[in-house]
């Protein structure tokens, strides 16, 4: 992939997505666009009087809407998680509310929408200087994962691409540098996981590291600092070594390269679009997008 408006070809079938605190313009844009698509059908949860007015503004009629009522973002995020835990919706959304509150919804273990697996967060950025889509994970969920949680979410993160069609993925385990450090607990856990070659092989996936951005990246970088490992410089995957990593290599790339971005939780009951409550419409629109490729 080379453009985030290649995820709309890529969803298969119409189906129905649960909004918790949908009274947000920006998710209400979102949702009115993939509406005209025909990509979903939507439930939208929280206060009925202003998603009314905030489908007026966007020239709707509220009466074609399924709009669920709602008085707080906690009974919002329970009830969007209810509907698709009872088969109502087949995949969640998060609109105007905080990451921890929609996901003590879903992990709930009496009344959640947990998966047999880690859960975790995958970005993916079209850049305009790169040649290709990177996928970035997990910068919104695992805060610090340890090498087996990493593997997990590298797993997930695999599974995704081959939603998406890709063949013959890199992975770069991202670290400050190419040195394996016993000081530096990134560089270990990249030693480690790459280490497990035939687990990645067996799922069409090259994986090297620790590596630095600029190596992950880069041709031209490893050209000129003698790197050489295999798919070097063409790393589809970047798995960073903390949240802290992720969530700032992100908002880099939105905020000093004009990166557009699509971002979904994987490895849940269904797909759960989720990303920054201050993105734009289109950006929750690809992740939609992207939610039900």
């Amino acid at each position: 992939m080379r453009h985030l408006d290649e995820l709309f070809a890529l969803c298969k079938g119409h189906r129905t997505c649960a909004v918790a605190q949908a009274a947000d313009r920006p998710v209400l844009e979102a949702c009115v666009m993939a509406k005209a698509r025909n990509l979903a059908s939507f439930i939208l949860c929280g206060d009925k009087a202003a998603i009314e007015a905030g489908l007026k503004d966007l020239g709707e009629e509220a009466g074609a809407w399924d709009i669920r009522h709602q008085d707080s973002p906690q009974a919002c995020a329970a009830e969007a998680v209810r509907l698709a835990r009872e088969g109502e919706a087949s995949l969640l959304m998060k609109g105007l509310l905080s990451t921890s509150i929609l996901m003590r919804a879903v992990l709930d273990r009496e009344k959640g929408i947990r998966g047999p697996g880690l859960l975790s967060h995958v970005m993916a950025y079209e850049v305009p200087s790169c040649p290709r889509i990177l996928f970035n994970t997990d910068g919104g969920l695992n805060t610090f994962p340890n090498a087996e949680q990493k593997a997990m979410i590298l797993e997930n993160a695999i599974g995704l691409l081959h939603r998406l069609g890709y063949i013959g993925i890199n992975a770069a385990l991202i670290a400050g540098s190419e040195t394996v450090d016993p000081k530096i607990q990134a560089t270990l856990d990249a030693q480690k996981i790459c280490a497990q070659q035939e687990r990645w092989e067996s799922l069409g996936c090259n994986v090297y590291g620790p590596v630095g951005l600029d190596l992950a990246i880069s041709k031209d970088a490893c050209a000129h600092k003698g790197y050489e490992a295999k798919g070097a410089g063409e790393a589809d995957i970047l798995l960073v070594p903390t949240y802290e990593v992720g969530n700032a290599m992100g908002k880099a790339l939105t905020y000093f390269a004009n990166a557009q971005s699509a971002g979904i939780i994987v490895g849940a009951a269904c797909p759960i679009v989720l990303v920054s409550r201050s993105d734009s419409a289109m950006t929750k629109l690809h992740s939609i997008a992207m939610a039900l490729a």
